[in-house]
């Protein structure tokens, strides 16, 4: 895989499913609301994905060292594979209740980060379990925070 679109796809894939599963925890536990998630699901897989395409188009410029065609080709692949890898979380929620589409997505979130991290630590040539542990680490402590981050909202506002 060309350099370039493995850059976008691994940013792409892990934003995707991080800052998808932040913000459906998080809105989930403020409002309880199905329409709301599929809404804040919509917004992330359209505006993020394109802010964090623009963000790898910009970061790949700033080296000045990559070719023109290089660079739309990270940002082409930010943003497809972000936007596609959010949209897969409105699966759950169309087809599930909200409690059981929130641990749908989370399982899926998980796996994904899990299956990633696999094949990135065997293409390194490293142990997977420490990769793996350290990603899922940090997936499941957004969980945790933007969880409580609802509560808190919808607890004091």
């Amino acid at each position: 895989m060309k350099h370039s679109i493995k850059k976008g796809f691994s940013f792409g894939l892990t934003s995707g499913v991080i800052t998808t599963l932040g913000l459906i925890i998080g809105l989930d536990s403020a409002t309880g609301s199905s329409l709301v998630v599929i809404g804040g699901i919509l917004t992330i897989a359209i505006a993020d994905a394109l802010s964090d395409a623009l963000g790898m188009h910009i970061s790949e410029e700033s080296e000045n060292c990559h070719t023109t065609k290089e660079v739309w080709t990270a940002t082409a692949s930010t943003f497809l594979t972000k936007f596609f890898f959010a949209l897969t979380f409105i699966i759950p929620v169309l087809i599930f209740t909200l409690p059981n589409a929130i641990i749908a997505s989370v399982i899926w979130g998980l796996i994904l980060i899990t299956t990633f991290s696999f094949f990135m630590a065997r293409e390194q040539k490293v142990k997977p379990h420490q990769i793996i542990i350290e990603h899922l680490s940090i997936t499941i402590l957004v969980i945790f925070i933007t969880h409580f981050v609802g509560d808190f909202i919808r607890i004091f506002f």
